[in-house]
């Protein structure tokens, strides 16, 4: 098989598994209407594919999934990208260990990122997954690349998966797109049981030592090899 060949199998399978994928965020409550997105870089090839814009979950199919360069160009597909499309873009070019790029509106995030804050590391999920607490990032326009210069500078030097853009909401990177799904649904998990932490009244960071402990049990060691 060709090289060529193998970047469209890559391709059509990623196309696949990516519009499968977004009905997770439905199932997880991370999403209203056709807002959020999924993306996942082709493996071999300066591409990704990424939700078209405005199309409703329940009719995402393979076959409306896009194909963008790493500049956000449409590179296939009838559909115009998502307007999220120069973020993910710009986090696929500075990043290059990144392989899935998803944006939500989850509500429990959405109110972290109205309110300008870190959400802190007092839960050991927080700890696991994120290495700390997930980094607030800056308020940056729709439609450049901006939010992809807010994610990477936030996360440059940060073990989190996640980042809050400000009055805005989450975005996940992962080592592959269902890795950065997994990364929105413990977010958004982790920003509603700190919430609630906060009602009850002050809640306790963990040490920093027992923070590194985690992360790495639970990177390393935790799961099935």
């Amino acid at each position: 098989m060709s090289v060529l060949s193998d970047v469209r199998a890559a391709t059509a399978e990623l196309r696949r598994s990516v519009a499968a994928l977004h009905a997770e965020l439905v199932r997880y409550n991370l999403v209203v209407w056709t807002a959020g997105n999924v993306s996942g870089r082709v493996a071999g090839a300066d591409l990704f594919v990424i939700k078209p814009s405005g199309v409703s979950y329940d009719e995402l199919t393979a076959e409306s999934i896009v194909v963008c360069d790493l500049d956000g160009n449409l590179v296939d597909g009838e559909l115009a990208p998502s307007s999220d499309t120069a973020a993910h873009a710009y986090v696929y070019r500075h990043m290059e260990h990144v392989g899935g790029v998803v944006h939500t509106h989850s509500p429990y995030g959405c109110a972290w990122a109205a309110r300008g804050e870190d959400i802190p590391c007092v839960l050991t999920m927080t700890a696991d997954e994120f290495g700390g607490p997930i980094p607030m990032g800056p308020f940056a326009i729709i439609g450049d690349d901006s939010i992809g210069r807010g994610i990477v500078e936030t996360l440059d030097g940060h073990r989190s998966r996640a980042v809050l853009m400000r009055n805005h909401g989450f975005f996940t990177i992962g080592r592959d797109a269902k890795d950065a799904v997994k990364a929105a649904v413990l977010a958004e998990d982790v920003a509603r049981s700190t919430h609630l932490a906060f009602q009850l009244g002050t809640p306790q960071p963990i040490p920093q030592e027992a923070v590194d402990r985690l992360f790495e049990r639970y990177q390393n060691v935790y799961g099935q090899n």
